[in-house]
C-alpha cells in the first residue's frame, strides 16, 4: 500500500538527526519553474498571496531567493526530517531504525505545493507554499492544475510497478485534492480520527493531524501490507469504530 500525507508549515531549522542516505525528488525541474515565479514576488506580495504575516513573508522571501540547485548536505536535508508539524510529531521519523526508513521510503509519500510528490528521503530546501495558493504557473491557473496530472501519473506508476493495490489517504482535503482518484486503479481508504467530547464524537484538528502521523508510524513499524490490519491501530488510546465507519471511510475514536 502507499500512504499519502500532507507537508507541514512548521520546519526544523536544522535536521534533527544526520542521515547519510538520501534521494532526489522526482519533480525538481517543475519545482524550479515554480521557484522562478516565486522569486519575483516581493515580501509584501507574498504576505498577501499566502495570507501570512510580514515576518513570515520576509522569511519565505529569503527562502525563495536562496533556493538553488544542486541540493547538497550544506543547503538541504531529507523531507521527512524537515517538516515539524502535528503530523510529523506523531510520525517521529527521527526515531526510525534503518529498516523503518527503508519501509517508509517504499510506502510513504508526501504531497507538496512546491515539490509535487516527495519520498521521505528526498532532499529538499526549506520552503512554504501551500497547495491552495492561488498562483499561476506555466499557463496553469493554479497549483492544482499544475500538479494534478503529474502527481496522479506518478502514483499510478508506483502502484503498478510495485503491485500495490491500496492508497491510504492520510492527507488533508487541501492536499488530497491534488490527486485524481478516478485515474488510480487502487482502493482508496481514508481514515479519520475523532474525540469523544460533550457526549459525541468530534474531529479536533490538532489531534486528528497528530493521529495521521501516528497511523503512518504504526503501519511502518509493523510493516503492514494488508489494509485490514490497520484496524488494529491503537496508539494513544484510539480504536477502530465499526459503528461510525462506512465502506472505505474508516473512523478511529477515543
Amino acid at each position: 500500500m502507499i500512504l499519502v500525507i500532507s507537508p507541514a508549515k512548521t520546519l526544523y531549522e536544522k535536521a534533527p538527526i544526520l542521515l547519510e542516505n538520501f534521494t532526489s525528488a522526482d519533480f525538481l525541474p517543475d519545482a524550479t519553474k515554480i521557484v522562478s515565479v516565486m522569486k519575483k514576488k516581493k515580501p509584501a506580495q507574498l504576505a498577501k498571496l499566502m495570507d501570512i504575516s510580514p515576518k513570515l513573508a520576509e522569511l519565505n522571501y529569503h527562502r525563495f531567493q536562496e533556493w538553488n540547485l544542486p541540493f547538497a548536505s550544506e543547503n538541504s536535508w531529507q523531507a521527512v526530517l524537515m517538516f515539524n508539524g502535528d503530523v510529523y510529531q506523531g510520525l517521529k521519523a527521527e526515531t526510525f531504525s534503518d529498516t523503518e526508513f527503508e519501509t517508509a521510503q517504499k510506502h510513504l509519500r508526501i504531497l507538496s505545493g512546491l515539490y509535487g510528490l516527495l519520498k521521505p528521503l528526498d532532499l529538499i530546501q526549506p520552503y512554504r507554499l501551500e497547495m491552495g495558493t492561488n498562483i499561476g504557473i506555466a499557463r496553469k491557473k493554479n497549483l492544482y492544475e499544475f500538479w494534478k496530472s503529474k502527481i496522479t501519473a506518478k502514483l499510478s506508476q508506483e502502484l503498478t510497478e510495485t503491485g500495490q493495490k491500496e492508497l491510504i489517504n492520510l492527507a488533508s482535503n487541501e492536499y488530497f485534492s491534488a490527486i485524481d482518484p478516478k485515474r488510480l486503479e487502487a482502493r482508496i481508504i481514508t481514515p479519520s480520527f475523532k474525540e469523544h467530547k460533550d457526549g459525541q464524537y468530534q474531529m479536533v484538528s490538532f489531534f486528528a493531524k497528530k493521529a495521521r502521523g501516528l497511523m503512518c508510524r504504526f503501519i511502518i513499524q509493523n510493516q503492514i501490507t494488508d489494509p485490514e490490519e490497520i484496524k488494529a491501530f491503537d496508539l494513544e488510546g484510539y480504536f477502530y469504530n465499526n459503528q461510525l465507519s462506512k465502506t472505505d471511510n474508516w473512523v478511529f475514536t477515543r
